[in-house]
């Protein structure tokens, strides 16, 4: 899991010199907060189309590089503990590269990130392909690869603002790309796992940096050369960390990305500890399987409905509740239920990803333009980094308590973190007027966001 007044304002593409014909204003961008685009509108847009395709791409490649790399760390060590610290480095990085390298996002042209970071990416896991790598090598080139990962995200999600505008297809492409990367939970294990069964983990690796270079492709001649949101010289650590003091130094900015940020911590603990649950429930791999597919289901499936059945306004309306109940399905866990009861908490669990739509809306709204990459890079680094301090501190809690315990537990106090952060989000609901520089259209939000957390 990871995540409206502007929806009452025409989407802002960009500037008119470096706006594409079949932009999200040719599709017509939603102007009334009751209005709903729909999915279908999304696709529509040219641009849009290759970011998705590039992400699927990208996406199923991770999945297979992850499973395919754990099985060769393993294969040349017989060590479990290095094969299991090939997963968890995936996201111990997460927070140096988002921290430290958050000014490229808005530094540089998006489309020359985007590019580059694919590519780097594919280099570095080319090297991994080669015979005789050392497992240290491995390891090192698994951390560089997650490095970048979230400056290519927050920078997709920043340029998707361009290509959509900041309003109801903002939020719709933005549930696509999550909806995207809960499937690949789903379906990207099984591919990994039919690909290791006919060709070696180094050749599965292969189809990794192939699948990024693709996906460099699909960006470069799929999308539009767009000028970066913010100029100036300075060492892009000394850009980055500034950024960073600016968002997190803002009140409101910083009670958004909490809102993203905790309930996450909490909500991986039943996943941290399927394995040891179904070994008290005495349930074989198949009911494993289950529980661990259970919630990416019931998060795709709130996905899917809020963003085609609910309109921008409701979806405003509902964050804060949602947010607030999103976690007590895991105190049922306290009751020690079977595998049936456990895989519908967990489907509910997953389902109070319903308040992630509305939130991006506000996040995209409280953030100044040229500040939007960073603040994107950022969220995202936090939002894997959370994730693994949560299931470390699931694990860590399981060593002392029975775990359906330790899952209860989680749910009670993720909802009490939860609800004050709520309570934060609400009291600052306008954005300071001195963050940033004022861009077009700013007072008009301003006077727009009495209403974000109203209803």
């Amino acid at each position: 899991m990871p995540k409206e007044n502007s929806a009452t304002e025409p989407s802002k593409t960009g500037p008119p010199t470096t706006e594409p014909l079949n932009s999200a204003r040719s599709v017509g961008a939603p102007g009334h907060p009751d209005a709903r685009a729909g999915y279908g509108a999304v696709f529509r847009v040219r641009e849009f189309r290759a970011v998705f395709a590039a992400h699927v791409l990208s996406l199923l490649g991770v999945v297979v590089c992850e499973i395919a790399l754990t099985v060769l760390v393993y294969d040349l060590t017989g060590s479990p503990l290095l094969s299991a610290l090939t997963f968890a480095l995936g996201f111990l990085p997460y927070l140096l590269g988002g921290t430290l390298l958050a000014g490229v996002a808005d530094r540089y042209p998006a489309r020359r990130v985007l590019v580059t970071c694919d590519l780097v990416c594919a280099v570095r896991i080319g090297i991994m392909v080669l015979p005789g790598t050392p497992v240290g090598v491995l390891l090192a080139l698994r951390c560089a690869v997650a490095a970048v990962s979230p400056v290519f995200t927050g920078t997709r999600t920043a340029a998707l603002t361009d290509i959509l505008g900041e309003g109801e297809l903002f939020v719709l492409g933005r549930s696509l790309l999550r909806v995207v990367s809960q499937s690949a939970l789903l379906a990207g294990f099984g591919v990994g796992g039919v690909l290791l069964a006919a060709v070696s983990p180094r050749r599965a690796i292969a189809v990794t940096a192939v699948t990024f270079a693709c996906s460099a492709l699909l960006l470069r001649f799929g999308t539009q050369d767009r000028p970066a949101r913010s100029g100036g010289g300075g060492a892009v650590l000394k850009g980055s960390l500034a950024g960073a003091r600016l968002l997190l130094g803002d009140r409101r900015i910083r009670g958004l990305m909490l809102l993203f940020w905790l309930p996450t911590m909490f909500v991986v603990a039943p996943e941290a500890l399927a394995a040891p649950y179904a070994d008290v429930l005495g349930l074989g791999p198949a009911a494993l399987g289950l529980l661990m597919c259970a919630m990416p289901v019931g998060h795709i499936a709130a996905e899917l409905y809020v963003g085609s059945a609910l309109s921008p306004r409701t979806r405003s309306r509902i964050v804060l509740p949602v947010a607030a109940l999103g976690l007590l399905p895991l105190m049922g866990y306290a009751l020690l239920p079977g595998v049936v009861w456990t895989l519908a908490l967990l489907v509910f669990s997953g389902a109070g990803a319903a308040y992630v739509i509305g939130l991006d809306q506000w996040f995209v709204d409280a953030v100044p333009e040229e500040l939007r990459g960073r603040a994107m890079t950022l969220m995202t680094a936090g939002l894997m980094t959370v994730q693994g301090v949560g299931m470390a501190l699931a694990g860590l809690a399981a060593e002392f308590l029975p775990v359906h315990q330790v899952v209860a537990g989680a749910g009670a106090v993720g909802t009490l973190c939860t609800i004050a952060v709520i309570r934060h989000v609400a009291r600052y609901r306008r954005p300071p007027r001195a963050l940033g520089r004022k861009t077009e259209g700013t007072e008009e939000r301003d006077r727009a966001d009495q209403h974000v957390t109203s209803g």
